[in-house]
């Protein structure tokens, strides 16, 4: 385990220079743009083509990104037919709405009955994030989460529409967003992340990923029509990273995990990484207009994966769960209840699964979430997302020992949620951000990593329990592994001890102890 010290020794030259110290950090969203919703009605093919949205600098470039064109007719031909109708029986086919990766139509027929069409813009990879979102809407609804239907769907662009699609439920309703409530999500959010995976990635349809996945093979779910495969985050793709061979799953541990994104940005930063301006141009000024050189960020990276091993170890590392990408109030569908006398609204839809990821629990909060669900805790535990730098509450001295302990525990996993964000971030041009991150998790050193010891230590002593009997004797064939655990547990100790008096005592004492368990557990005071 990476002590205190060497943690410093590891980043003791990383200093902040005045003259670099930005005002916020600025981290790369893989929203680029929020969702526009525009009227309904009769568009032009070209219209059906192109964004309407602007930009301020390389609009251009931006809208050509965006601009997606498809055989009209074909893609009417076969939205009738995934819902088992005649192209004649549509009436318009109009855009709906634009999001950041994706165009959306409204396909509306003779007899009232409408549907969604969606069509992405290109970037990268088209067939892994349709083909996910696809699966993972699918397994979402078999298991009662209220997710749109999905009617058909091509991951590839080898069809009559000559372009990548999915057809969908049109679920109608009001969006959270243009009602004033206090709807309880604790439920949908409960079913979510109730759903439990033997692994980290994105997940699939077998079948589509047949041929498509060399590095690592598909890990089949519980439910076998369902697998995890490679992970479409977007940090994986970004720029000329989708041409890196590199390592995205599907996970088996959490650590591996943990560690990819930094090992990508590595294998970007040693194919393709040159000096570069900061790309957001306000900041510049704090950089002096210099082109940075990528050593400074490569640095960061590797001592941050030095710290993970120190940062996350135990049974949290094998369980995995998803959350939802992007929960905002445009993507809860809510009606009113006409069951009840109140009116209240109920949730009938969660939209827009793009880009799911399958993380580790202890990850989840690397996922932004802009609308929370509140509990009885939200004191010690306010809203946070992973951008902005973790802090324990400004009343930590005032709590209990067990709400300490708890805000401790809460303070560690957000710090690790926010260095794994920076971790995996594309460089675009500047390293001061991560290195700040990493000087502050080393200031904060002992309260990283406390608890960790103490949960380290707490399976030391079941581990000792279950080898050694009363008195001494070690169990039948299993003398080496108790004299390891027993090594390992004074070690511990030693490190954990605050001065050199306690450090005398536990050496004396170390060779005779007699220590009594109980179900493995010392009664013995065994300091933590």
């Amino acid at each position: 385990m990476l002590s205190l010290a060497s943690a410093r020794i590891v980043l003791g030259r990383l200093k902040a220079p005045a003259s670099l110290r930005l005002s916020r950090p600025l981290v790369m969203t893989a929203k680029l743009i929020p969702s526009r919703t525009l009227t309904q009605k009769a568009n032009s093919d070209d219209e059906l083509f192109n964004f309407s949205g602007r930009w301020v600098y390389n609009e251009g470039l931006r809208l050509a990104e965006r601009r997606r064109v498809f055989d009209v007719a074909g893609l009417r031909r076969l939205a009738a037919e995934s819902v088992g109708r005649n192209p004649s029986d549509i009436v318009s086919l109009s855009k709906l709405g634009e999001g950041g990766f994706n165009r959306t139509f409204l396909v509306t027929m003779r007899d009232g009955f409408e549907m969604v069409a969606r069509v992405p813009y290109g970037f990268p990879p088209v067939y892994f994030t349709l083909a996910s979102e696809v699966a993972t809407m699918n397994l979402l609804r078999s298991s009662g989460v209220p997710v749109p239907q999905v009617y058909g769907y091509s991951p590839g662009s080898d069809n009559a529409a000559r372009t990548e699609y999915i057809f969908m439920e049109y679920v109608r309703g009001t969006s959270l967003n243009d009602i004033w409530s206090t709807l309880e999500l604790e439920e949908a959010r409960h079913k979510v992340l109730s759903l439990s995976f033997s692994a980290g990635g994105s997940i699939y349809y077998p079948h589509d990923l047949d041929g498509l996945v060399a590095r690592r093979k598909p890990i089949p779910l519980e439910d076998g029509r369902f697998c995890v495969g490679p992970d479409v985050n977007p940090i994986y793709w970004h720029g000329r990273r989708s041409q890196l061979d590199v390592d995205r799953g599907p996970y088996a541990s959490g650590e591996e995990m943990l560690v990819a994104p930094a090992r990508k940005e590595l294998a970007y930063l040693k194919q393709f990484g040159r000096p570069l301006l900061p790309f957001h141009r306000m900041r510049r000024k704090g950089y002096r207009y210099q082109e940075q050189s990528p050593s400074d960020h490569v640095a960061n990276l590797h001592n941050f994966l030095r710290m993970v091993p120190s940062l996350v170890r135990g049974p949290e590392l094998g369980c995995f769960c998803i959350r939802h990408p992007d929960l905002r109030e445009g993507n809860v569908i809510v009606e009113r209840s006409t069951s009840s006398e109140s009116g209240s609204w109920r949730i009938v839809s969660l939209i827009d699964w793009e880009r799911t990821t399958i993380l580790p629990k202890f990850l989840q909060e690397s996922v932004s979430q802009h609308l929370h669900v509140y509990s009885a805790h939200s004191s010690l535990n306010p809203p946070w997302g992973p951008n902005a730098t973790p802090s324990l509450p400004k009343n930590f001295d005032q709590l209990s020992e067990r709400e300490q302990a708890r805000a401790e525990d809460v303070y560690r996993r957000r710090f690790v949620n926010h260095l794994y964000v920076h971790s995996g971030c594309p460089w675009m041009g500047e390293s001061l951000d991560m290195k700040v991150s990493l000087i502050r998790a080393v200031e904060n050193w002992e309260k990283l990593t406390a608890r960790r010891r103490k949960a380290d230590r707490l399976l030391q002593l079941f581990q000792i329990g279950s080898h050694i009997q009363l008195g001494g004797k070690a169990v039948d064939g299993c003398y080496k592994k108790a004299m390891r655990y027993c090594q390992e547990a004074l070690k511990g100790e030693l490190e954990d001890a605050e001065t050199d008096e306690e450090r005398a005592n536990i050496r004396a004492h170390s060779k005779d102890r007699q220590v009594s368990f109980n179900r493995g557990v010392e009664i013995q005071r065994f300091r933590d």
